[in-house]
């Protein structure tokens, strides 16, 4: 799993992206690598994978 740093980014850019439809290879791209980043192939499930390792990185 990714440093949360790095998740935290990836998941801004992700964000920020899906609002930018001009911008599709991007968001394809941070797709990808939140998927490999988290050990998932669903950016939905690399989503929750990613929001779940940051929270519990700083909870502790």
């Amino acid at each position: 799993m990714a440093h949360p740093d790095t998740l935290r980014e990836l998941l801004t850019r992700y964000e920020a992206l899906r609002a930018r439809p001009e911008r599709r290879q991007e968001l394809e791209d941070v797709s990808y690598t939140l998927c490999v980043s988290t050990g998932t192939r669903d950016i939905e499930d690399a989503l929750r994978a990613a929001r779940a390792h940051i929270a519990d990185a700083y909870a502790a």
